[in-house]
């Protein structure tokens, strides 16, 4: 016994329904072929692969017009059915679409949570007012977790290399800066401090799975010594000003400390402290709506 055809080859495609439609209420397959935008052949050569997949005569032609045979009529009834359905589907995904481009959902390591992403966001709220945004803010190796778990639309990390499973792009350079207290001995000294002495002096630094920790660890001749580990930038930032010890931080999130001679930023001699910034995404799944107009928008404004 041979296998039924599926549903698809044994059902008329919606625009040989359509144009069926359009000849019952016309009464000319000529008028509803221009209603369609196609050409009279088409709409013929459409109307006569339809009868041959049903297996009967649908239209009655005549100089005067086109009309529907009895088995026309009722496949018409069943046919405008089907393209309400079909209509009533599409509402639903433009409305399923619609929800979903309201909302963006963005996980960002700390540094470019804090120092660039509001720029970014109040943008992007200009040209979609109507976009609700959720932040999730952690270090790189979180936010890779939520990115893979579905729970981001759109990630953004610092560090070496891209997460395993993840797409990327860079959007911009970073560079990690000594920083001291203007009362540290360091401040005094007329040599850079060199990459071992880094390495042997206790830092108060961020936790593991940090980009700002990942780079520096993998700059220096060996791990990091750990005089205070802390879970935010601002902790470190405020751990050094106190007098605690040094820190490497991001240039971007020292600035305004600097500025004010609140912290003072020490040269470091034979280490590349420089760093990329990336936005990230499943693999093989390319960001849409507010995520790809979010990062468009990260590339105009990140930092070289």
């Amino acid at each position: 016994m041979s296998e039924p055809l599926p549903i698809a080859g044994r059902v008329p495609d919606l625009g040989s329904l359509d144009l069926l439609l359009a000849v019952a209420r016309l009464g000319s397959l000529g008028r509803a072929a221009r209603e369609l935008g196609i050409t009279q052949p088409a709409a013929s050569g459409r109307l006569r692969g339809m009868e041959r997949m049903l297996g009967v005569a649908l239209v009655e032609r005549s100089p005067r017009g086109s009309r529907l045979t009895p088995a026309g009529v009722l496949v018409t009834d069943w046919a405008r059915r089907i393209v309400e359905a079909a209509e009533a589907f599409d509402a639903g995904v433009q409305a399923l679409r619609g929800r979903r481009d309201s909302r963006l959902r963005v996980a960002a390591s700390m540094t470019i949570a804090e120092y660039l992403l509001p720029g970014w966001l109040i943008a992007l709220r200009g040209g979609r007012p109507d976009t609700a945004v959720s932040l999730f803010a952690g270090n790189s190796a979180a936010v890779a977790e939520r990115v893979l778990a579905g729970e981001a639309d759109l990630g953004f990390v610092e560090g070496l290399e891209v997460p395993a499973g993840l797409d990327a792009a860079v959007i911009g350079h970073d560079r990690l800066v000594l920083v001291v207290a203007p009362a540290h001995p360091w401040v005094r000294r007329h040599r850079p401090v060199g990459v071992d002495e880094l390495a042997a002096t206790p830092l108060v630094l961020r936790e593991r799975g940090s980009g700002t920790r990942q780079v520096l660890d993998a700059a220096l001749s060996e791990p990091a010594r750990p005089l205070l580990e802390l879970a935010s930038t601002t902790a470190v930032k405020a751990a050094v000003v106190s007098g605690a010890g040094p820190a490497v931080l991001s240039e971007l999130a020292v600035g305004e400390e600097l500025a004010g001679r609140r912290l003072v930023e020490i040269p470091v001699a034979g280490v590349s402290l420089r760093r990329d910034l990336r936005a990230v995404w499943p693999r093989g799944q390319r960001p849409g709506g507010p995520a790809w107009e979010l990062l468009g928008l990260t590339r105009v404004g990140a930092p070289g």
